[in-house]
């Protein structure tokens, strides 16, 4: 067996052994998911109707593996305001929309530019008024209205922005934190017809499947404010050229991969970033290639390349030569064709792509396993405990260098739980901080949960305590606000609109609410959450009466009577009979029989009390049908 050979084996074994499946409880998706449920409690400019809705974008999202070079640098999202939203151009304004929307949102259609890939757009509807069905009125604006790109501040109070061409950077390089990468965008929940032929196109190796592909149309896209680079001097293209964004669509295609192309994906990024091809070039020229060149390079081959490809006789390195090959091709014609968008070119005149692609051309696969074994693997041994990392000092033989890999190899294997142990005591840490250091609103507390269910579903148990506990810690100090009624409705499943017409926040929304919570109450058995859910309720009713036009009869009426409901079913008799009173003296409570107690949110007391409460209905209803 060739020296070759052995080198790419022993390469191969090292990267397949050492790349663990990540686990969900990573110290980066821990900061990711922090960080984002921080800034779902700002309202940027201190509208309180507006949030910003967040996602988690890059390398925390995309990679599903864990080897022992750290994959994530910084940890990159995107972020939309709630109210504001794109459409294809022609498309009617929506009418219904996702809760996570404000009740007014401005809607911007997408026009075209000359360069595929980029658009501008008009402002052209303003979507308002949610009917009581959840449905939207539109008004149009005037024709002309352009969007500007010009990025704003988040307003989270966090350290000073550098602003890096659509991204906002918070710098936390000189901690321990992970530095931020925010990208402001607009929002389109409909996959953009500058991309319609992506989901129809054929494909000999079935990848992606038809699920996948319908998973990735479903998320629609986003639109961020960056120029295209021949028009950054364009006084007009500058301040209102968008960019389409597929990063939802990346991030389902690249968890869909194999582990083998996830790992080779891994490798050329980290060749690309370490090299930065500038040995024969000037040091102080910019980085040729981006990640998001090997991004596109790594989706086009897992389209075009059968399985075999990538697991018949399994050879990390071949395949990573026989990639930078293809994009050498690409560069010597000026061309890396863009996923998504038909003729969306990647390459442009910012450097020499000639250059690089003789570079690129020039590997075989003798010089990369070298370049990976004396820079990439002797890196992973730095990382070893003492004992380990002296192996490496003493490889000038094959068998030793085998020697070296097995003991790492078996290091990393047993190391693995006590990672994730370190893991889990990181995130309880960091959830109480987050908790107790910021206020939490439905937005964030919905969010947190959402995430922290995927991080590890047991740890949702010890979220919704913490949450309880702030809760208990708050009420003294700042009272049980409306937004703290509203976090714990949310932390116990039931789900809170998050924005409301001024018309809506009122005694009618609060009895909804309450409403809401009891139909649960009515059909759950007893128990701790139940208690609460009760005590929940009646708070809800409460503020109804307290409300400003809580003097409409029929919420003075039946707010009481669902208040006598839940006292009756936690034992409080007396306290049952003081509300049934209140609306016994009520003057105009017979007026009231367009609003009905609701039969479902009653509590089963007795089937002989519901057979002569069921007459009673029936004979009222006989009655007035008789005596119209």
């Amino acid at each position: 067996m060739s020296h070759k050979r052995v080198s790419d084996e022993i390469v191969t074994k090292f990267l397949i052994n050492t790349c663990r499946l990540r686990p969900r409880l990573s110290k980066h998706i821990v900061e990711a998911v922090i960080w984002c449920g921080k800034l779902a409690t700002v309202h940027p400019g201190d509208d309180a109707e507006v949030d910003l809705i967040l996602l988690i974008t890059g390398s925390v999202a995309e990679f599903y593996i864990e080897p022992m070079l750290p994959l994530v640098g910084d940890i990159d999202m995107m972020f939309h305001r709630s109210d504001e939203l794109a459409i294809p151009r022609g498309h009617p304004p929506p009418t219904q929309l996702p809760d996570e929307f404000s009740n007014n949102v401005k809607v911007c259609e997408i026009v075209d530019s000359h360069l595929p890939g980029y658009v501008y757009l008009e402002l052209r509807y303003l979507l308002s008024d949610c009917t009581e069905n959840g449905k939207f009125s539109n008004f149009e604006y005037c024709h002309g209205l352009w969007l500007s790109n010009i990025n704003h501040h988040t307003g989270d109070g966090s350290d000073e922005l550098n602003i890096h061409g659509p991204a906002l950077l918070t710098d936390y390089s000189n901690t321990t934190l992970l530095s931020i990468d925010k990208v402001p965008c607009i929002r389109c929940l409909s996959w953009p017809p500058q991309a319609a032929d992506w989901p129809t196109r054929h494909r000999n190796y079935d990848w992606p499947d038809s699920a996948t592909v319908d998973r990735v149309v479903s998320n629609g896209c986003d639109l961020v404010g960056k120029t295209h680079p021949l028009y950054r001097q364009d006084e007009w293209m500058s301040k209102h050229q968008f960019r389409l964004s597929f990063s939802r669509a990346e991030i389902v295609l690249l968890n869909s991969w194999m582990p083998v192309q996830q790992i080779v994906y891994h490798m050329l990024r980290v060749f690309v970033k370490t090299e930065r091809f500038t040995d024969s070039g000037n040091n102080s020229e910019p980085c040729a290639l981006s990640n998001y060149h090997i991004k596109t390079l790594m989706l086009w081959a897992c389209e075009l390349k059968s399985s075999s490809f990538w697991i018949i006789d399994l050879n990390l390195i071949r395949i990573c030569v026989k990639l930078l090959h293809t994009l050498s091709v690409w560069l010597k014609d000026g061309r890396c064709p863009n996923y998504f968008v038909n003729n969306c070119n990647l390459i442009d005149n910012s450097f020499d792509v000639e250059m690089v692609s003789n570079q690129l051309m020039s590997i075989d696969q003798a010089w990369l396993s070298t370049w990976f074994l004396n820079s990439y693997m002797q890196t992973c041994f730095s990382l070893c405990p003492d004992n380990l990392s002296t192996l490496f000092h003493n490889v000038s033989t094959n068998t030793n260098l085998q020697s070296a890999v097995s003991a790492v190899v078996d290091w990393r294997l047993n190391s693995a739980l006590k990672d994730t142990w370190f893991g889990l005591q990181l995130v309880e840490i960091t959830i109480a901080l987050v908790i107790s250091h910021r206020s939490l609103t439905v937005q964030s507390c919905n969010y947190l949960m959402t995430e922290v269910r995927k991080m590890y579903s047991l740890l949702t148990v010890y979220f919704t305590a913490a949450v309880f506990l702030h809760v208990a810690y708050k009420i003294p100090r700042i009272s049980f606000t409306n937004e703290l009624m509203d976090v714990l409705s949310t932390l116990a499943g039931h789900s809170i609109r998050t924005h409301c017409r001024p018309s809506q926040c009122s005694s009618e929304l609060s009895l909804s609410k309450a409403t809401k919570l009891m139909k649960v109450i009515a059909n759950s058995s007893h128990s701790t959450m139940q208690l609460i859910e009760i005590e929940l309720s009646k708070a809800y009713l409460y503020r109804a009466l307290r409300c400003k036009d809580s003097d409409s009869d029929f919420i003075y009426c039946l707010a009481n009577i669902y208040l006598a409901v839940l006292y009756y079913t936690t034992g409080h008799y007396q306290m049952a009979i003081d509300h049934c009173t209140l609306v016994m003296r009520s003057q105009d409570y017979s007026q009231c029989s367009s609003h009905v107690v609701q039969g479902e949110l009653l509590p089963k007391i007795d089937d002989d009390i519901d057979s002569v409460l069921g007459l009673s209905v029936f004979y009222q209803y006989v009655r007035t049908a008789a005596l119209n």
